[in-house]
């Protein structure tokens, strides 16, 4: 049986709130970053997660094995949970949140550099036209 795990970790990073949905799915691991803006309330998060779950954009997912859960005591567990929430971000998800800023730069420069192309060629063009017109006695 494939167990799913999915953790949701909000914190403010200057000067927004910040949310970190991480999911861990039949041994893969994706990661996906939500800017909140103003501190967010229980109900703001799960409606927006209810509401803007087809949105949301993960990183490419990263292989990873799940850790394996034993039963645990009821105080260790809210210890645990109180630790989580000191530490803050996970080095696995800044590692797939930089994988993802890569593929976006990567995107954004095939872009830019086909619009500068393009644009090139717009000049040219131009500028053999008004030789052109030069030559035409107008």
């Amino acid at each position: 049986m494939d167990k799913i795990m999915a953790k949701l970790t909000v914190y403010f990073e200057s000067p927004f709130w910040v949310g970190l949905y991480e999911r861990n799915e039949k041994g893969r691991y994706a990661v996906c970053k939500i800017t909140f803006g103003a501190e967010p309330k229980d109900g703001e998060i799960i409606e927006f997660l209810c509401l803007q779950w087809k949105n949301l954009v993960f990183s490419p997912s990263v292989q990873c094995c799940l850790p394996k859960e034993k039963a645990k005591n009821p105080k260790r567990m809210q210890r645990l949970v109180q630790k989580e929430m000191q530490k803050g971000v996970s080095t696995k998800a800044q590692q797939a949140l930089q994988a993802q800023r890569e593929q976006n730069k990567k995107m954004r420069k095939t872009v830019s550099k086909a619009q500068k192309e393009t644009e090139k060629k717009r000049k040219f063009v131009l500028q053999q036209e008004k030789r052109k017109a030069k030559h035409k006695g107008h």
